[in-house]
This record gives C-alpha cells, structure tokens and sequence, in this order.
C-alpha cells in the first residue's frame, strides 16, 4: 500500500469514528447552555482546562513515547508499552500525593479531588488507546471514541438535567466515561497479555523520555497560549464574560476537531518513514491540500457563525458571536502549527517544539495583559489569533531546515490576507444590523475568491482521492 493510500485509508477509519463523536460532543452545547448558566459554565471550563494542563505533567507525557515508539516498524512493541505502563504507575502516584495541594489554589479550592480523577483516569485512557492505535488496531481506536463519547452523552444527561449535579455532573461525566472506556479496551483485546515485567529496562525507559519530555513543556505552553486567555477573562472581566467567550470557541472547535482526526492518522504513515527526508514530496503534497481546507474550513465557519449561535446557544449566550469570527483565524493558525509539528514529531527532534511553544506562550500572555483591560474578551481573541499566527511563521522557519518540503509562501500569504478580510467584514457587521446583509454579501464573494483561487489544490486532492479509491 502506496504512502498516500495508507493515509486516506487510515484518515476514512478515524473520520468514521472520531467524526461522529466530535459531531455530538458539539451538538451537546444546547444542553451545557440550557443546564448551566454562564457563571457555572465558567468555572466547569476552568475545571477541565486546568486537568488537561496536568494530564501531561503527572506522567510526562507518556503516552506521545510509546505512540511513537510503538508505531515505528522497528522494536518491541510490548516492550514499549510496558515500560510506558511503569512510568504511568510511578507518575500517577507522586502525583496523587501531590494532589491536595491544588486545594489552595482559589479557583480549585472543592474540586481538587476531580481534576485529580480527571487526571489519572485520562492518562490510563491516553496510554491503552494509543498503544492500540500504534500497533495497527485502528478501527477498535475510532470505536472506542464513538463508545467514550456516546457514554459522556449519557452521563451528562444523567448528571446536569435529571440529578441537577450542576459543575460536578460535568466534569465527573468525562472521568467517568474515560474510565468505562479503558475497563472495555482493556478486557477486549486482553490487554494484560502485552504487559512483560521483564522487559522493564532503565534504558528503554530513558530513550522514551528523551522523546516525549520535551513533548510536556510543549504541551504547558501551549495550554498557556490556548486557554490562559479565560482564567485571564475570568480575572479581569467577569465570570460571566468568560462563559460567553469560552462557549465562543466551541464553534471553531468544529476546525480542530477535523484536525485531530487527521493529525491520528498522519503521525500514524509518518512515524512509519525511517528516514523523514525521504518523504519530503509526501509533506509537500499533503501541506498544500492541507492548508486549502483549512483555510475554507475557516471561511466557511465564519460565514455560519450568526446560525450557529442561533441554533446552538441559549438565550443567555447569544451575545457570545461576536468572538467566533476571530477565535476562528486564530483556530485555523492552531491547525497549520499541529502539521508543522508533526514535523518535529517525525525527525525527533521535539526540542523545537517546545522553544516555538515558547515563543506562543510569552506572546499571548504579554497580549492578553495589554489587550483584555481595553477590548474585554475581544482582545484575548485577537492576542490568541497573534500568538499562533507568529509559532506558525517561526515554525515555517525551522521545519524547512528538517525536511525540506515546499511550503508555498505566496499562496499561504494570499490566503491569509483573504481570510482577515473575512474576519474583518463579518465582525463589524455587529456595529451596524442595517448593513448585515450586503456586509455578508461581501463576506460570501471574499469566500468565493478563495475558493476560486484554491482550486488547483482542491482538484488534486479529488484527482488522488478518487484514484486511491479505485484501487
């Protein structure tokens, strides 16, 4: 099976499964906003952010060595899970010890013991779900996110409407949904059959951590750039705002989703490649197909986002729109700068990764202080947009020196350029309701100049897909 074959056909397995589950995850806003107020909506955001800041912490990232590790056609892949397993086990302890000192952090102060359920349970899911996915079990690992997510569903249903659990029901919905979907994992493939106690080397142990440790101050710091700007809105405005700004950012989330999926499956073909270089024509290719959905991805998100405030939101969160247009550039930047680190992902070199993280973090921190006082939520928008558009230019820089694909500078500036445009007409239709019609007019021809200039890239990818499907 040819490279490009191996990632459509890997891309359809996560799609059939991740798709669906991210789909009804988003159609879940209605029943977040109609349970809980923005005040609350808030602070079980705070929650959970601040989980997924230590689930990389507490064991190091982990799970990222042995995906990696395991998928390469090389070694031994229980071995590598085991040694993963270990340093989960060691991990998860010091830091359930460690736990009660979150209790004096004022946002945390009755929720310690969730994040640290949150934590543990995500990382065991983490580590068994990404094994199984590294060792070719693909369509088990797009189930089982349509089973964790159909049991989030009815756990949430459960907890918000029927036992009004309120902020609790939320975040207890996704631990216990994490956890069930682990017990099943483990119990169907018989998971213990690849644990090797023997195999446990120092070694092994070391030549993980070396990849994957750079992996955790990445991961900090792009929390730090992704969702720093909330605990700041929630400071310096009001919890209110933040529940609008942070339920804003559930509709760009729709572009991250189709990320996610597609980023499996590429790390999937490339941690396959020995030899990165090798592949260079593939990153080409792929980059420019790539980048032409994500762009129209944006613009078409934006041209929806009144509707889907509309639809989605309740009353009390309709004013949360305005954000979505600029939240949704800054949305399609985050989706250029998870390809280029795939980049580091594949040639190991995960130490870049983290000083462009860097870069992002100290970025939007900075902006975000400047930004917030005078533009309230809006600036946190657009000092989220600078952050990721700056990491995706410093990462066109440093990736081209590991493999030296063709990035097309022009046509990504030109884009660019068209997509700000979009932003700009729709935003500012707010000012003025008389001219929402002719400024999304304006808007739509802006899209259709995009399209029309993307369609060599668009006929490409139909051109391949429908050959690759042929055969």
């Amino acid at each position: 099976m040819s490279r490009y074959s191996r990632l459509l056909s890997n891309t359809l397995v996560f799609t059939a499964g991740k798709l669906l589950s991210k789909l009804l995850v988003f159609f879940m806003i209605g029943l977040y906003t109609a349970c809980l107020s923005p005040e609350e909506y808030s602070t079980a955001e705070l929650i959970a952010n601040m989980a997924n800041l230590l689930i990389p912490l507490a064991c190091l990232g982990i799970s990222e060595g042995i995906f990696r590790s395991a998928a390469a056609k090389s070694g031994d892949k229980e071995a590598f899970f085991t040694n993963g397993l270990a340093v989960y086990g060691v991990g998860s302890l010091i830091f359930l010890l460690l736990s009660p000192l979150m209790s004096f952090i004022p946002f945390f102060v009755d929720s310690a013991w969730l994040i640290a359920c949150y934590v543990v349970v995500a990382n065991l899911h983490s580590v068994v779900s990404q094994y199984l996915c590294a060792v070719g079990r693909t369509k088990l690992f797009a189930g089982q996110g349509i089973l964790n997510t159909a049991l989030v569903i009815g756990f949430n249903i459960l907890f918000l409407p029927i036992l009004d659990f309120g902020v609790t029901g939320y975040v207890l919905s996704t631990v216990l949904a994490d956890l069930t979907t682990t017990v099943f994992l483990i119990l169907f493939t018989r998971l213990w059959r690849a644990v090797k106690p023997k195999s446990i080397s120092k070694q092994t142990i070391r030549e993980m951590l070396r990849f994957c440790l750079p992996l955790v101050p990445t991961t900090i710091f792009w929390w730090i750039t992704g969702v720093s700007d909330r605990y700041m809105v929630a400071w310096m405005c009001s919890d209110r705002l933040n529940g609008l700004y942070t339920v804003a950012y559930k509709i760009p989330n729709l572009l991250i989703y189709a990320v996610s999926i597609f980023d499996s499956a590429w790390k999937l073909s490339v941690s396959a490649e020995e030899d990165p270089e090798a592949c260079r024509d593939f990153y080409s290719r792929v980059w420019r197909i790539y980048t032409t959905i994500a762009f129209l991805g944006g613009g078409a998100l934006m041209l929806c986002s009144r509707l889907f405030a509309r639809i989605l939101f309740a009353n009390d969160y309709q004013d949360a729109w305005i954000y979505i247009p600029v939240l949704t550039l800054a949305t399609v930047f985050t989706a250029l700068c998870t390809f280029l680190g795939s980049v580091y992902f594949t040639s190991k070199k995960t130490m870049w990764s983290m000083i462009t993280a860097f870069v992002g973090a100290g970025l939007n921190v900075t902006l975000n202080l400047l930004l917030i006082p005078g533009w309230d939520a809006m600036g946190a928008s657009v000092a989220t947009f600078a952050s990721y558009f700056i990491v995706c230019v410093f990462r066109l820089g440093t990736t081209h020196r590991l493999i030296s694909f063709k990035q097309e500078w022009g046509r990504g500036l030109v884009n660019t350029l068209l997509l700000c445009c979009m932003t700009v007409t729709v935003t500012f239709s707010e000012h003025d309701p008389a001219r929402i019609p002719w400024m999304y007019g304006l808007a739509a021809g802006i899209f259709v100049l995009m399209f029309v200039f993307n369609l060599r890239p668009i006929a490409e990818l139909l051109k391949d897909a429908k050959r690759m499907l042929r055969r």
